[in-house]
């Protein structure tokens, strides 16, 4: 028996802002969307570079901000150009926290996921 990784769930307040946000922040862009009762599903993609798709749910009227409790998770994407991304994310002042240590950083997304973001090397 084998299992593979197919995505990871986070959910939204304001779909069309966050789906801006992840095309900008990380070039991620909608896939493909599934429309239910109540709800909407979008499923992004790093353009084939890899399998793993991020979902974003989207409950139509919550006005709530979801409680992320301490957000100690998170999810981690690695770039072929660290200071290049850096500068990027800098500008649309995202960045989170940074460990200058370890070299990584991390963004914050609209709803308030953080995003480690790792060079190649890692």
């Amino acid at each position: 028996m084998k299992f593979q990784f197919a995505h990871n769930n986070f959910n939204v307040l304001d779909l069309e802002r966050s789906l801006k946000f992840y095309e900008e922040a990380l070039g991620f862009k909608s896939a493909r969307k599934l429309e239910g009762p109540g709800f909407t599903l979008a499923y992004l993609s790093d353009g084939g570079q890899t399998q793993h798709e991020l979902e974003l749910t989207w409950i139509h009227g919550r006005k709530e901000p979801y409680n992320l409790g301490e957000n100690e998770f998170h999810l981690a994407v690695r770039t072929d150009d660290f200071e290049a991304a850096h500068e990027k994310h800098k500008a649309m002042g995202c960045i989170c926290f940074e460990n200058e240590e370890m070299g990584i950083y991390f963004i914050s997304d609209p709803d308030g996921y953080w995003i480690e973001i790792l060079p190649p090397s890692m």
